[in-house]
């Protein structure tokens, strides 16, 4: 079968891969369309693979709220140039969508399932490396679920750099979990409460506050008091509840969630490419070896 223009412009169209390799993938299946997807997610997946052993630590968190239900989650690439793709960002949403629709239970699970055009998520992903150039990976995501007299708090911190989610219980004042949610994004606390915080941690703590009070010079029989004082301080470090309210400084967060009458039952604080080793690129380095191929 002859492959005419509008056949590469159709077939374009619905892949984003370029004229040539359009063309290149019609005339190999003899004008099929549907052989000519496949030819082309094949040739996908082979660009994608060459990737696999590049780093993205660049990306964005989202967050989707459908009802009772929430999904917070990062997509990462290898710059944050391609993050502010807008094939990129269109990619985060349908992730997104069909993370909050799928309810998977694990990345594996996830990157397995298949999504509504017949793709796996894996495979959906690999598709957008080939059109977009980097390697594109699904690093984490949290669902979940709330009751009617409950509010999601979601909050994103410069176009996703940061996402923080909040389950607020007790209260229907979303605004309030939100505002909760922002100050989580600023401070980044580790835990809710005292309570969750490990008597192995707390002691640790006490020992070294000790030794300082004693390195000082101070009495010792003082510091027992000095040490109890300081750890009041780590527990306003560490601990949500403790810490004063960003928006009210007078005010403790746990004051102002009783104050719309919640209780912070849960939050979860995505920054991109945390705990990712970036690697170091010296750039002079890398211009002087394009210059010495040439």
């Amino acid at each position: 079968m002859a492959v005419t223009a509008q056949m590469v412009k159709e077939l374009r169209e619905k892949t984003g891969a370029g004229m040539m390799d359009c063309k290149k993938a019609l005339v190999q299946t003899d004008g099929d369309i549907d052989a000519a997807l496949d030819f082309l997610r094949e040739k996908g997946l082979s660009s994608a693979s060459k990737k696999a052993d590049r780093i993205a630590a660049e990306g964005i968190t989202s967050i989707l709220e459908e009802g009772n239900e929430a999904v917070i989650y990062e997509v990462n690439a290898e710059t944050d140039f391609v993050a502010k793709n807008e094939g990129f960002q269109t990619l985060v949403k349908e992730i997104g969508e069909h993370l909050l629709a799928t309810k998977p239970a694990t990345i594996d699970e996830a990157n397995a399932s298949t999504m509504s055009n017949g793709l796996s998520v894996a495979d959906h992903i690999s598709n957008a490396i080939a059109k977009i150039g980097e390697k594109i990976t699904l690093r984490r995501f949290e669902i979940r679920t709330k009751s009617d007299n409950d509010s999601f708090g979601p909050y994103l911190h410069m176009g996703g750099r940061i996402g923080v989610l909040v389950v607020l219980e007790g209260s229907s004042d979303s605004q309030a979990a939100r505002d909760i949610a922002m100050h989580i994004a600023a401070l980044n606390p580790k835990y809710i409460s005292r309570d969750e915080v490990s008597a192995d941690e707390v002691e640790r703590e006490r020992k070294v506050l000790t030794e300082q009070a004693l390195n000082e010079g101070k009495p010792e029989k003082i510091v027992e008091k000095m040490v109890e004082g300081r750890l009041g301080k780590y527990f306003e470090d560490i601990c949500l509840l403790d810490q004063a309210f960003v928006k009210n400084s007078d005010q403790k967060v746990r004051e102002f969630a009783a104050s719309v009458g919640g209780t912070v039952a849960e939050f979860i604080r995505y920054e991109v490419g945390e705990g990712i080793e970036k690697r170091e690129d010296n750039f002079a380095d890398e211009v002087m070896s394009q210059v010495n191929k040439k």
